[in-house]
């Protein structure tokens, strides 16, 4: 069993660089904290004699992922050990699940590992944020990871930001905002289907359980922008009498004299001009396309009447 003791000067609040990874084979480095001043020790455990942690965090794997982590560590090993505290006779991870189910599908009976004795709570902490700085969370695992790290440790929504790479509050304030979300929703975004930003669209529409599912079935059935969302969601708020995002309510219909203009300046410009509304009941765009520089020189000279240099 090959064991050395290393030091470290870092606390929880330097993020989770200060549990082990590069640092781990420095003389100088030491993973522990304040209260749990305990020696760590790197070493090779049997894959049997270790546990998963139930307070994980994450609850979906990528099987292609693991598969291709697998490959790896069959060519090249477990470059980065993951990190474990006793527990009733075991093993359970803190750090590094992934690694660890990667390595028993790669058919290793054993895994380096650092030692540590934690506290439950610094435990979770460890876990959380790793998970967390790591960026291997879909939305809704990092939105209650930040939930626990505020119930279950008091920690505001301030230092939750600061310890997990520096978050503004309102990110922190907006991932939470995801767990009110309904159940089809929810499984939306984690499956990809929708994103963060349409899922806050469907957050805006709270309390109005009809228009959240039509905007739903849309965001999947037709495929809609986060902006058609929420055109939506404003037409929604203002009462309108159909379920139809405002672009498609009536817009203003132009008269022959209007149609025949645009006509006439598409002959004389030799251009595609087109004339489109635009969010307003009397706004709108008149649009003319060229087709290089040379092209877009010709049509300036045509609308301003001299040449461009």
């Amino acid at each position: 069993m090959a064991g050395r003791t290393l030091k470290n000067k870092k606390g929880l609040g330097r993020g989770f660089e200060s549990l082990i990874p590069s640092q781990v084979l420095d003389e100088n480095f030491d993973p522990s904290r304040q209260q749990d001043e305990r020696v760590s020790e790197l070493r090779q455990i049997d894959l049997s004699q270790i546990q998963v942690n139930p307070d994980q965090p994450r609850r979906h794997f990528d099987e292609q992922a693991l598969a291709e982590l697998a490959d790896s560590i069959k060519q090249h090993g477990v470059l980065q050990p993951i990190v474990v505290t006793p527990h009733r006779g075991t093993f359970q991870i803190v750090a590094g699940e992934r690694r660890f189910r990667a390595a028993k599908t790669a058919g290793l009976k054993r895994i380096p590992a650092l030692v540590r004795t934690l506290s439950d709570q610094h435990k979770l902490e460890l876990s959380l944020i790793e998970n967390i700085q790591r960026r291997d969370l879909n939305p809704l695992e990092t939105a209650t990871a930040y939930l626990k790290l505020h119930q279950q440790f008091n920690l505001t929504y301030e230092e939750i930001g600061r310890q997990v790479g520096g978050k503004a509050i309102s990110t922190i304030s907006n991932a939470l905002r995801l767990l009110q979300l309904p159940p089809d929703a929810k499984q939306a975004l984690v499956s990809g289907q929708i994103s963060e930003g349409h899922a806050r669209q469907i957050l805006a529409l709270s309390g109005d359980a009809a228009g959240q599912r039509y905007l739903l079935k849309n965001l999947l059935a037709e495929n809609w922008s986060v902006r058609r969302a929420e055109r939506y969601v404003v037409a929604r708020k203002q009462g309108a009498d159909s379920e139809r995002p405002l672009s498609e309510r009536p817009k203003k219909d132009y008269g022959a004299a209007e149609r025949a203009a645009v006509e006439r300046l598409q002959t004389v410009l030799k251009a595609p001009v087109q004339l489109k509304n635009g969010r307003g009941s009397e706004k709108g765009y008149l649009t003319i396309g060229f087709r290089g520089a040379q092209d877009l020189k010709r049509i300036l000279t045509a609308l301003l009447g001299a040449r461009l240099k």
